[in-house]
């Protein structure tokens, strides 16, 4: 169920709001219905109470990842992102109906789907890496199911370059049990073999219907003493008759706890899961990777200045009223083309005058010798 959003739905032009989705620590999610084209939609809104420098710059960076990443099948897709009328930022995605933090609470996950859940995980990943970006929050519920069934990855609002400045003046991104021991330490606030990490760790989770150091009782799964069997990372094997031993070991290379002994690209643990696939007689999952992709510029330092909101509730009302209509911006090439289909006719009788004009001219001069 839905957990009850801390901020009221914007008005947003071209969308009919239809109930809640969820909320986080920043944002809300509701689900909207697009007028053009009519499909339903996920519209994530910060909350009127976060709305400070430091919020503002994680959503305007999760909207510019995002839009450099979705063209990639397993990334969420992205189709607006602006200012609602009352000054909230908000995305406009796909909408997705549940997640893989939902499923694997309901029940553990068939081998199969979970490795060709991590090639298409490992694959989008490697394109955000090679695009200069972490995504630095890898874990079951930000691993979205579209509506076909497939799986996409979502939640970017804490990416981060992944050759930037790695100081505490960066947010450090804890999602403890996903987080690999140098993250929970401290140590570092996110490499690519720290999400290779974290990959790992989710696809054990898939497996297990726990995360890996999660305990029986839950009484002993406070923040800290999960922190502390983190920091051990010592690798509990699943013992589930249908994972054999070639996927345990290969999973417990992933939450290595020296980061060197991990595999060193998501390419590389992609490959891996692809040879699993094999061996085991399974249908091989594409590995998707992009290449060529251009880093998001850093907003507020690019000189274009901040993004503002574009619409007023009550513009076309008070135009209306006033027997008006209100001024729209066009592009300069939009105008010659509609130009062209509307103007037929004019341009017929001013292509005719010219012409007689012509011929009139050319009858003077034969007239007066001018031309021989």
């Amino acid at each position: 169920m839905a957990r009850t959003p801390q901020s009221s739905p914007p008005v947003l032009p071209g969308f009919a709001y239809l109930r809640p989705l969820g909320a986080g620590g920043f944002a809300d999610v509701f689900l909207y219905e697009q007028d053009l084209p009519r499909r339903t939609v996920a519209v994530k809104v910060l909350s009127s109470d976060a709305i400070d420098p430091a919020a503002r710059r994680l959503f305007d960076a999760e909207a510019n990842a995002m839009a450099q990443l979705s063209m990639h099948p397993s990334i969420l897709t992205i189709h607006q992102a602006s200012i609602s009328s009352d000054g909230r930022p908000y995305l406009v995605t796909e909408y997705c109906p549940e997640t893989f933090g939902e499923r694997y609470r309901r029940a553990p996950i068939a081998l199969p789907v979970v490795l060709d859940t991590g090639i298409r995980m490992a694959a989008a990943l490697e394109t955000a890496h090679r695009a200069g970006m972490l995504h630095r929050d890898v874990k079951p519920s930000n691993i979205l199911v579209t509506q076909l069934g497939q799986p996409v990855l979502g939640d970017f609002g804490i990416a981060a370059s992944a050759s930037g400045p790695d100081d505490q003046e960066q947010l450090v991104a804890m999602s403890i049990p996903w987080s690999s021991p140098e993250v929970v330490s401290e140590r570092t606030t996110g490499t690519v073999r720290s999400e290779i990490w974290s990959l790992g760790a989710t696809l054990y989770t898939l497996l297990a219907g726990r995360s890996p150091f999660a305990s029986p009782e839950r009484e002993r799964n406070t923040r800290e003493l999960m922190r502390e069997r983190v920091l051990r990372a010592h690798y509990t094997p699943l013992h589930r008759p249908d994972v054999p031993p070639q996927v345990e070991q290969l999973l417990a290379r992933t939450m290595a706890k020296d980061p060197e002994q991990r595999p060193s690209t998501m390419l590389q643990l992609a490959e891996e899961l692809r040879r699993l696939q094999q061996e085991l007689g399974l249908l091989p999952t594409p590995i998707d990777v992009a290449s060529g992709i251009a880093a998001p510029s850093a907003g507020p330092q690019d000189g274009r200045g901040p993004v503002i909101s574009t619409v007023s509730r009550d513009s076309r009302r008070a135009a209306r009223a006033a027997g008006q209509t209100p001024s729209v911006s066009r592009d300069p090439d939009e105008v010659v083309v509609a130009a062209r289909g509307g103007g037929w006719k004019a341009g017929i009788v001013g292509g005719v005058v010219a012409g007689v004009i012509v011929a009139a001219t050319i009858v003077v001069l034969l007239l007066t010798g001018v031309i021989g």
